[in-house]
């Protein structure tokens, strides 16, 4: 049987960006879009462990989750034909960043702190960095913090208060002119 050759700007992508950013929503849209696999970071150390995000930082803390987070990102950089949706923190590692940059174009995605703040409550307790007493000022100091190095990514979007649609299109366009310089 022939292989069939799909024209796609990359076929490995990754998503980064703040938590409620959309990433999972669109990456399974653009994964779509491009005909690659799609796989939520979060999700995939979940089903290996066999623990929720919140179990893990509530029973093992944020730091094994951090290194359970580096080790699923190594092995998934050996695939092909995906779109990998990190978690909110996983470009912050600079060894995973640093991976992540030269195995394929990154996107962030952007949003402002009151719509991550809209997004990230919608399922109450999903979201053990915002258990705190002011979660809006929490997303605003993490933002500050993590923003210099999302900035790194090759490809930048916003999502504030766009259509998934929109969103994917605009991703799918920037993806194709970053194909393009890179070839040039």
């Amino acid at each position: 049987m022939a292989r069939l050759e799909v024209p796609r700007p990359a076929t490995f992508i990754s998503l980064t960006g703040f938590m409620g950013v959309g990433k999972s929503r669109i990456g399974r849209e653009l994964a779509r879009a491009l005909m690659l696999h799609f796989i939520d970071l979060d999700r995939y150390i979940e089903r290996r462990t066999g623990l929720s995000i919140p179990d893990i930082f509530r029973h093992l803390g944020e730091e094994a989750f951090r290194r359970m987070e580096k080790e699923a990102v190594r092995e998934l950089l050996a695939k092909d034909f995906l779109v990998l949706s990190l978690g909110g923190g996983t470009f912050v590692d600079p060894e995973s960043r640093s991976l992540l940059l030269a195995r394929g174009p990154v996107v962030a995605l952007w949003a402002s702190p009151e719509t991550i703040l809209e997004r990230a409550t919608r399922k109450p307790g999903e979201r053990p960095l915002l258990q705190v007493e002011n979660p809006l000022e929490r997303i605003r100091a993490l933002l500050e913090a993590r923003t210099p190095i999302y900035r790194e990514a090759h490809v930048h979007v916003s999502t504030d208060h766009r259509k998934v649609e929109e969103v994917v299109e605009e991703i799918v366009e920037k993806l194709w002119a970053y194909a393009r310089a890179k070839r040039a």
